[in-house]
């Protein structure tokens, strides 16, 4: 693994310097370009902007690990409130919204976050959209895969998040090719036992996977900014004679914002993933480890706004 991706990974446990750059005079304007705000109307307003310009969205609340049923419950009625606001301003048809289960309560008890992901996609149904169940560390894989069949039952439309740097990773593609799914590097440290260490190795199961889901009936989500990765999905997309409109780019909010209009306006889906909340700190420290060059950006705004 990267030494300054450790060390970033390591920095979004430490208490010390969360507080350091959560307390930070600049911190807000930089996190912004990241983050979309802190309230459901900023979100709407990001997603309305990123419409605008031929691009759809997935918005994810922030917050993870949640322990008490309090917070699990505050963040339902966060996705409730902004699929609300998405039917009621003609958005929903370009914007569904992303979840994790930790947030709505899997380290409390796998079926309370059933629960209150199937009022998410209750209500993602109402609105005219659908979910994709986010994935977390290796721990929680196969609780989220059982929660995902569930849900399926349902709502066969919810989207599967599944991450190149876990060995299982391709199996798990040859099960769910007929599905929706997104296909991500994968953004947590975890051990060479489970996980490919090596970014060569990544990206070439990256591939391996890419080519497992495009060979397959369902909808692939190809999350990724590496424009190698880029190319190589679109000339295999071609071989297996699929058109634009049978898989999709997926992009980090703020990340690559160019190279995300430049796919779009040459026909391409593009979804830009945009997340919101005041839980931050966890997110933009995983977003720096996944491309550390993120990590001068942010040093240079700190800086030269200090």
């Amino acid at each position: 693994m990267n030494p300054l991706r450790t060390l970033i990974l390591a920095a979004a446990g430490n208490d010390t310097v969360r507080r350091v750059v959560a307390t930070a005079p600049v911190s807000r304007d930089v996190v912004r370009r990241f983050v979309a705000g802190e309230t459901t109307a900023d979100a709407i307003d990001a997603t309305s902007t990123l419409i605008g310009r031929g691009l759809r969205v997935t918005l994810d609340y922030l917050g993870e690990d949640t322990t008490d049923r309090t917070t699990a419950e505050r963040t339902v009625h966060a996705y409730l409130e902004a699929l609300d606001q998405l039917h009621d301003v003609g958005l929903a048809v370009d914007a569904e919204v992303s979840v994790k289960l930790s947030a709505v309560g899997l380290a409390l008890d796998e079926t309370l976050a059933l629960d209150n992901a199937s009022r998410i996609c209750a209500a993602a149904e109402q609105a005219g959209t659908t979910v994709t169940l986010d994935m977390e560390d290796h721990t929680t894989t196969d609780a989220t895969l059982r929660v995902l069949a569930e849900l399926r039952r349902h709502w066969p439309s919810v989207g599967a998040v599944l991450q190149a740097y876990l060995r299982r990773t391709l199996d798990d593609c040859r099960e769910l090719a007929d599905t929706r799914v997104r296909l991500c590097k994968g953004a947590y440290a975890e051990p060479a036992s489970v996980a490919y260490v090596d970014p060569h190795q990544v990206d070439l199961n990256y591939v391996r996977c890419a080519n497992v889901l495009l060979a397959g009936s369902g909808y692939p989500m190809f999350a990724t900014h590496d424009p190698r990765l880029i190319e190589i999905i679109g000339e295999r997309a071609r071989w297996y004679d699929k058109s634009v409109e049978d898989f999709e780019f997926q992009m980090l909010y703020g990340v690559r914002t160019g190279e995300q209009l430049h796919l779009a306006a040459e026909g391409h889906v593009v979804r830009v993933y945009v997340p919101f909340g005041g839980q931050w700190y966890g997110y933009l420290m995983r977003r720096l480890a996944e491309r550390p060059a993120n990590v001068a950006f942010f040093l240079r705004s700190l800086v030269s706004r200090s």
